[in-house]
């Protein structure tokens, strides 16, 4: 019989096709194709009803038949290959226990964090307290209650940003708004003096702004760390004995210290601090611009002005004032040349550290 022949034919090739099945992704294919909805032996079964009644018995019975074999055989071809896909995936994925382990990266505090702390440390070491205060600041404590009133030219160099009020008011911008982003840690000093009897010893960790375009030297946020002494009997001489044991706390015991005088507003007699440089030893380097010293920070003994405002007696009181910038101090202890590369959020330069 002609159908019954077909439908032979067909298991044939159904069969080969699921011997000669690769994966069970190509042996899916076939049972579609055959048996699926779509199916050509399901398409045997969906036209029963062309074929002559004398004959649909055993076309029933053929393609029943067929289509119980091509499924033992598609269940029997799908168990062998699960079995070597698996055993494949198995071995693509198995442990080398002699290779080295991939440890979780455990993140550290960035070194600008680290070097305030450390600078703390220090201090704390000797006996001074943290103190804070708000980087939003008034033009008073940032400016007028450290002896630079309004028309001092040293305001000059530290023109920052002032605070615009909720409704716009220009003014601000051309700084006449008595708020103002600190330039200085400075005010904290001042609100300490204000508000706490000596003896005084504290320093005061914070970020600052200013005006500057960032450059190697110059950033226009950074953060500083101010100490103020306010006591009997203290001398320049205290002041300097200070900075020499910080320098060599932080930089080494084989690190010397010159002062060289300057001014500040805010203290008499004023000083810049330097430090022998890292790189040649003192010897003279590009680093150092030939000189064999490096700036750190700017100190001074704190004005009798300053005291003044703050109700202390200069008769009774002395003290001094001292300020570094975190960023700076990093980058001479590990001689980085340019400050930005602080910020800038490159973890190979950062994981140095």
């Amino acid at each position: 019989m002609a159908i019954v022949d077909e439908i032979r034919e067909l298991l044939a090739s159904a069969l080969a096709d699921i011997a000669a099945a690769a994966d069970t992704a190509a042996l899916d294919a076939v049972r579609v194709a055959v048996v699926g909805k779509s199916g050509t032996l399901t398409g045997y079964l969906r036209s029963m009803g062309q074929v002559p009644a004398d004959e649909r018995a055993e076309v029933g019975k053929a393609v029943n038949a067929a289509r119980e074999e091509v499924e033992a055989a598609l269940e029997a071809r799908k168990a062998v290959l699960a079995s070597a896909e698996l055993e494949a995936q198995i071995a693509s994925d198995a442990l080398d226990i002699t290779l080295p382990g991939r440890a979780q990266q455990v993140g550290t505090r960035h070194l600008i964090s680290r070097i305030t702390d450390e600078i703390a440390e220090i201090f704390l070491g000797l006996g001074y307290t943290v103190a804070s205060g708000t980087e939003v600041e008034t033009d008073y404590y940032n400016f007028e209650a450290l002896n630079t009133p309004a028309d001092h030219p040293a305001r000059g160099l530290q023109d920052t940003f002032y605070v615009v009020d909720r409704s716009g008011d220009v003014s601000a911008v051309r700084g006449e708004s008595d708020v103002l982003l600190r330039t200085q840690t400075s005010g904290v000093q001042a609100h300490v003096m204000e508000t706490q009897e000596p003896p005084i010893y504290i320093i005061a960790p914070g970020k600052v702004y200013r005006r500057d375009v960032a450059d190697p030297s110059h950033l226009p946020q950074f953060n500083q760390v101010e100490g103020l002494v306010v006591d009997k009997g203290i001398t320049f001489g205290d002041l300097k004995g200070t900075l020499e044991y910080f320098v060599r706390q932080m930089f080494g015991e084989d690190r010397r210290t010159r002062l060289r005088p300057h001014f500040f507003p805010f203290t008499e007699p004023s000083a810049e601090a330097d430090i022998s440089c890292g790189i040649c030893g003192g010897v003279g380097c590009r680093f150092c611009k030939g000189t064999g010293w490096v700036e750190v920070l700017g100190c001074g003994m704190v004005d009798p002005n300053v005291f003044a405002y703050a109700d202390i007696d200069p008769e009774v009181y002395s003290g001094f004032a001292f300020g570094m910038g975190v960023e700076r101090i990093a980058c001479l202890k590990y001689n980085v040349p340019d400050l930005r590369m602080l910020l800038e959020g490159d973890m190979r330069f950062l994981r140095q550290f």
